[in-house]
């Protein structure tokens, strides 16, 4: 029970500062500055993708215990929040257009959903932007492997290689086989 709460708790703190969170490269920049009270169609969109994540890492577990239902309906939970995120990030970058954050998780949840195409002109747009923002760049390598382009995920890996951050570890053990990607 207790192991539980703390999970919840880390939940719940993980997902309330996007400044911590994988796949941004540290800045929100997307904050609403002298909205207070107000959150960002951003910070709620990045909220579900981070609960998205989890659902899937919690379906894995249930996958491995042999619970198949209960795992499904936490994949299918996962897809409905990646499904309100992207609406609420395609929101996002109307109002505050090209930020690599958002365009980062629009790629992201365009991905999840299976929309290889448009994730990538969407990683391809926050790189044209911010060249090194690690996040994308470790997540469009990941595309690239689903989409059985490995030379261009080396390609994406060789950008990360100097920036001595997990995005590189984990990238760089996906591409040599020793990792399944995550997402």
């Amino acid at each position: 029970m207790l192991k539980k709460f703390c999970l919840v708790l880390i939940l719940i703190i993980g997902t309330s500062h996007s400044a911590f969170s994988a796949g941004s490269d540290g800045g929100d920049s997307n904050n609403d500055g002298g909205n207070e009270g107000q959150i960002s169609k951003y910070t709620k969109g990045h909220q579900l993708v981070m609960s998205g994540k989890y659902l899937e890492k919690k379906a894995d577990k249930l996958q491995k215990k042999g619970k198949i239902k209960k795992a499904e309906k936490n994949l299918t939970k996962a897809k409905k929040k990646y499904e309100k995120a992207l609406k609420l990030l395609l929101e996002s970058n109307k109002e505050k257009p090209n930020t690599p954050d958002t365009l980062n998780y629009l790629g992201f949840t365009s991905r999840k959903l299976g929309n290889f195409e448009d994730a990538e002109k969407y990683y391809l747009s926050g790189l044209k932007i911010k060249p090194n923002h690690n996040g994308i760049n470790e997540y469009l390598g990941e595309l690239y492997l689903n989409t059985n382009r490995k030379d261009k995920a080396v390609e994406r890996l060789n950008v990360l290689k100097s920036c001595n951050c997990k995005e590189y570890t984990e990238l760089k053990e996906i591409i040599d086989g020793k990792r399944a990607s995550k997402y």
